[in-house]
């Protein structure tokens, strides 16, 4: 058993989407995402694939890598698909068996409601690959500033944001470092029923939560050593925008979603 995550593992390569400023790459992903729910044919999801599968290529990171990061929300998908395909009764009869059915508006939306949300959450881990948290953490702030006048506290939103991001992957270290530790003591965590792993991995919790609040404890003495109060803050990176760089990923992503509106209208 081990826990592969994609959330806040940064793929470090020199690319024009590494290259990009953090806010135009935010910005360009919240819209690439909200794109995937308005794919409703074959058109809009060719579009819409082609255009993932673009910015992979300009990013240099290996599909299989970033499909194999993607493992684990291959149950959420196959939960939604069987959702729609049993629970949508349109169109004609293809299957039944007693109360269960299957018709061809299931099948339709299940294939469609999969593609949707496998794009979509694609390019939100495209994202984790190609930014660092600390950068996410500053576009974030930057986009959010004027909040600031309202009393919103954007900056600490922000720091909480970016720990959060970083600890996910120490998290998912510290689980296979303790489900070794549990095997070396003659823990049965693989090749058993549902029931038996579920009992098998209650120990897993206490090292765990013990774990996640040493580290925060950690964490916290070395802020209040550094005398942290989260006013005034300073950046090492100070977030500037190339108008040549960063015009064309934004002219390129405005031609994309002219062609999916084109195609949406059509």
């Amino acid at each position: 058993m081990a826990l592969r995550v994609s959330i806040g593992q940064y793929y470090a390569v020199d690319s024009p989407v590494h290259r990009l400023d953090p806010r135009v790459k935010l910005v360009g992903t919240i819209l690439y995402m909200v794109s995937c729910l308005f794919v409703v044919d074959i058109a809009t999801g060719t579009l819409a694939a082609a255009a993932l599968a673009a910015v992979v290529a300009l990013a240099r990171i290996p599909l299989g890598q970033l499909l194999a990061k993607a493992r684990p929300l291959a149950a959420f998908l196959v939960v939604t698909s069987l959702i729609n395909l049993f629970c949508i009764g349109t169109g004609e009869v293809v299957w039944s068996w007693g109360v269960l059915r299957i018709c061809t508006g299931g099948i339709e939306a299940a294939v469609l409601n999969t593609a949707r949300f496998f794009l979509l959450l694609m390019g939100g881990s495209l994202l984790m690959f190609t930014t660092t948290p600390i950068a996410l953490a500053d576009a974030a702030t930057s986009l959010f500033a004027p909040l600031e006048r309202r009393g919103v506290r954007v900056g600490e939103a922000a720091v909480v944001f970016s720990i959060a991001l970083c600890f996910v992957p120490a998290l998912a270290q510290e689980v296979d470092t303790i489900v070794a530790a549990q095997k070396a003591r003659g823990a049965q965590l693989e090749g058993t029923g549902p029931v038996a792993y579920a009992r098998a991995c209650v120990p897993l919790a206490v090292p765990l939560f013990a774990s996640a609040l040493r580290h925060a404890e950690n964490l916290g003495r070395a802020m209040d050593a550094r005398c942290y109060t989260g006013t005034g803050r300073t950046h090492y990176h100070v977030l500037r925008f190339d108008a040549r760089r960063d015009g064309i990923a934004l002219a390129a992503l405005a031609l994309y979603l002219g062609a999916l509106a084109a195609l949406w209208l059509a």
